[in-house]
């Protein structure tokens, strides 16, 4: 065969591998070393290819596809620098448990270290940020070369599937000439994987079985969950408990509640848990976690000032995800039927019960009666989420946004939910992965950002000059960075503003008018309602202007209101 032909073939093995392993979407940073394989992700019809040329964007944009379709999505880019540009998505999807197929193209095994343009050391670039990595062979005629790309391109597909999900890697080392022979039609490939699926050992189900049904004083709390899972089996068990539940937002149960397990839900644990008078009253002896740790900071110190005797965490990831090291017991297993099938026996005190719920709804009053008055971003949120459609998925950003979600969204009826990057908890690339999370959702998406992480992933909006893209982005502009303001770095004013508020005094009408998105400014929060129920025909960026200090007050009295409220409640 000539060498055109043998490229050609290897490529093709490449992506028809993946293709038989789940794979539908690639995101192509388009370079010269990287064009064999773009070719054929391009010209062939079953796969969907996506464009965007900003690497480090192109990665988050992957991520939040494969966010929203639960599959594996694959990241191509040329030699040398753009493949570092991959590295905070990767790290993302590994803390967040989202599997991405890295292909990173190389300069042959001769051009490699020795001075030639765009050769970094590629092999294992990632280290232990990706579950996986593999250095492929140069393409070649000998018989071994096709079946060892199958199978270890195979294996990096399953490995990015199994519980817990997570990025592989594969550096693939192309020869010039890089053109091939365009396909349409992918070739046979004869290799079939099955990720397991983790099912807690019976010892584990009755040991949980046996804490519970000695536990009278306990509470659930549920974290973000792993991609696919069924919420439907932690209602089913929820209703078996009995407990109070802390339902996190990213878990998305606070929205579409069942009737029946309404009045276990506590979604004001951030506000309550402040309060002295109340922890001291609702010390657990018991505490079972489902998923991730939970955003509020104060859920965590509660437990870890309760020190109850058993905590109990039920993950499919093995790392504990146990900042404060107060994990009794883990059981890695997927959620599934197997959680509603444990034969419960609860000994839970109903005063207990009664006592979480009662202060609940006081501070749910608080926020309700704040929101009608409040000018903050707080009441922005609430506004905007009672005016978002049903069937609606909000894209919140880390900082100040997630945890204004985490107060203000109070449990309802409607179909809502809420995702983020809250793997490693950064502000990049937050657009990025929402304009990818919108393209495979096939419900409304709305990203909610800060306009420091607006700003800081401004070159994502490339994505939706290359793909059809419609969202809504709603950008809370307070002119810098809102969260340092409840943190102790406000309290010194030296240096504050200039390293912490990093204030920029911009706008962005002009960033809408060179993306030809429609651009809404805010200055009253209330009409974000109006806003969000008006249909939009195009992309919209909406820009809420807010106060930073007014802000900072406004939190800071609702929850002092909370406090004040749960202590007379008390006497």
């Amino acid at each position: 065969m000539s060498n055109r032909q043998v490229l050609t073939q290897y490529v093709y093995q490449i992506a028809a591998t993946l293709y038989a392993g789940g794979v539908r979407d690639v995101v192509v940073s388009p370079g010269s070393r990287s064009t064999p394989l773009a070719y054929a992700f391009a010209s062939a019809n079953d796969l969907i290819l996506h464009r965007q040329v900003d690497e480090r964007a192109a990665a988050f944009y992957a991520l939040g596809l494969a966010k929203a379709s639960g599959k594996p999505v694959v990241l191509l880019c040329t030699s040398g620098t753009a493949a570092a540009n991959y590295f905070p998505a990767i790290i993302e999807a590994k803390y967040a448990c989202v599997p991405l197929i890295v292909l990173t193209a190389d300069r042959p095994h001769e051009l490699r270290e020795v001075g030639a343009p765009q050769a970094i050391d590629q092999v294992q670039l990632y280290g232990q940020h990706v579950k996986w990595s593999v250095d492929f062979p140069i393409p070649d005629e000998a018989p071994q070369t096709l079946p060892f790309i199958t199978q270890h391109t195979a294996r990096a597909v399953l490995t990015a599937m199994s519980a817990p999900y997570g990025p592989v890697h594969m550096n693939v080392p192309f020869r010039e000439p890089l053109t091939i022979d365009l396909q349409e039609v992918l070739p046979a490939v004869n290799v079939q994987t099955f990720a397991a699926t983790l099912t807690p050992p019976v010892e584990a189900q009755q040991a949980l079985c046996d804490i519970v049904a000695k536990t009278a004083r306990g509470f659930i709390v549920v974290g973000e969950q792993a991609l696919q899972t069924n919420n439907a089996h932690i209602w089913a068990f929820i209703r078996q408990m009995k407990w109070p539940v802390l339902v996190e937002s990213l878990s998305n149960m606070r929205g579409n509640i069942p009737l029946d397990c309404r009045d276990y839900v506590i979604a004001t644990y951030d506000a309550i848990l402040k309060s002295p008078e109340f922890k001291a009253v609702v010390r657990p002896e018991t505490v079972i976690r489902f998923g991730a740790q939970p955003v509020s900071k104060f859920v965590q110190l509660f437990i870890e000032e309760a020190q109850p005797e058993h905590y109990i965490v039920i993950d499919e990831n093995v790392k504990f995800r146990d900042s404060i090291a107060m994990a009794t017991c883990v059981i890695q297993a997927q959620i599934g039927e197997w959680l509603t099938k444990l034969p419960i026996t609860t000994a839970i005190e109903s005063a207990y019960v009664e006592e979480w719920r009662d202060v609940n709804e006081l501070a749910m009053e608080y926020i309700e009666h704040y929101i009608d008055g409040a000018v903050d971003e707080g009441a922005a949120m609430s506004h905007l989420l009672a005016g978002v459609p049903e069937e609606t998925d909000l894209f919140v950003s880390s900082s100040m946004p997630i945890r204004d979600i985490d107060t203000f969204f109070l449990p309802t009826t409607r179909d809502v939910r809420v995702f983020a990057n809250r793997g490693a908890n950064g502000i990049d690339g937050v657009v990025s992965t929402a304009i990818g999370f919108s393209q495979k959702n096939e419900r409304n998406t709305v990203l909610v950002i800060g306009d420091l992480a607006f700003l800081h992933d401004i070159s994502g909006l490339l994505a939706t000059r290359y793909q059809a893209c419609n969202l809504d982005i709603v950008v809370m502009n307070n002119d810098g960075g809102g969260i340092f303001s409840y943190l102790p770095q406000a309290k010194v004013p030296q240096h504050y503003e200039e390293l912490f508020g990093t204030p920029t005094a911009l706008t962005f009408e002009h960033i809408a008018a060179m993306y030809s998105f429609e651009h809404i400014a805010v200055h009253n929060v209330q009409e974000l309602y109006g806003i969000m129920q008006t249909p939009r025909t195009k992309i919209r960026l909406i820009e809420v202007f807010t106060n930073r200090d007014d802000n900072t007050f406004a939190h800071r009295a609702l929850w002092q209101q909370i406090m004040m409220g749960i202590k007379t409640w008390q006497s």
